[in-house]
């Protein structure tokens, strides 16, 4: 660690413009922090870096501190930063190979509970909550399961509850859908409005959208599955452990947690849940 530490010392030195670059981000975050309420202090810093300095660049500003003065005193740029920070939305049946083991593994976990309870813990929009919701209605779940898609950010969370996607989408969309172990047609469970396509009443009933934050909230409820396989990987060490324990802390014993990559043996509570798939990390907690 003090070899680390005096190299780090080092590396600021030898790049100024690297310790003064850190320092802006260090100020940005707590500007966004102090004045918006939205955490990101704690997510991982390269991922961070390289959103912030992406959004400097599309506004063509040369300094994190011109950003910063942006986002303090220009109406609306905080709101276009933090969507720029937030997860990115994904599309429907995206990753057909989490559908195809969301199939199998949730279609035989929540069998024996009377009411289900899942959890999309900062759901990724439309597109994972929709592919959610009609896997499970194929495996005969959807009617007696809650489905909570929870998102940190209140400009997006008010959108997504109106969202839509493009119906001229919907062949490329029906391939994915088979990838993932679809056996009928994908727009039967779609009705269509002036181009565009949404999930039908009875299966959007199913879920709920709610506020909330991951950085700072505790826990809400008691789950069957959490699911949470994007949002976690932005997370820093120290954050993402704080996650793990809140996880635990809403995941009923038996119940499935599937997240971005595989428990290390020093990951909160990492003994406790056994794994149920050889190439996905999903697991069952067990103690």
């Amino acid at each position: 660690m003090a070899a680390l530490t005096a190299f780090a010392a080092f590396a600021q030195l030898a790049h100024p413009s690297l310790a003064v670059e850190e320092l802006e981000i260090d100020l940005l975050l707590e500007a966004l922090f102090q004045r918006h309420g939205y955490d990101f202090r704690d997510y991982d810093r390269a991922l961070v870096r390289r959103k912030l300095l992406g959004a400097m660049a599309a506004r063509e500003l040369k300094t994190l501190s011109a950003l910063q003065e942006r986002v303090l005193h220009e109406p609306g740029a905080a709101s276009n930063l933090l969507r720029a920070l937030a997860l990115q939305p994904a599309a429907l049946f995206d990753d057909p190979a989490w559908a195809r083991e969301a199939r199998a593994v949730l279609g035989k976990s929540l069998r024996s509970a009377p009411v289900p309870r899942v959890w999309l813990a900062e759901c990724a929009g439309i597109g994972e909550a929709w592919t959610l919701a009609i896997l499970l209605h194929e495996e005969g779940l959807l009617a007696r399961t809650e489905i909570f898609a929870t998102v940190a950010n209140d400009e997006l969370l008010a959108e997504v509850r109106e969202a839509s996607i493009d119906a001229a989408t919907l062949p490329a969309l029906q391939e994915r859908y088979l990838q993932a172990g679809g056996s009928g047609n994908l727009a039967d469970y779609l009705e269509l409005r002036d181009g565009r396509a949404v999930l039908l009443p009875r299966l959007r009933a199913r879920i709920t959208w709610a506020g909330y934050n991951l950085v700072t909230d505790a826990s809400f409820n008691e789950f069957q599955a959490i699911l949470c396989c994007r949002a976690l990987a932005d997370f820093g060490p120290m954050l993402r452990q704080r996650v793990l324990r809140l996880f635990h802390d809403s995941l009923a014993r038996f119940g499935v947690l599937a997240i971005d990559r595989e428990l290390a043996p020093g990951d909160a509570h990492a003994g406790v849940y056994q794994a149920l798939s050889e190439t996905l990390p999903w697991y069952r907690r067990v103690g």
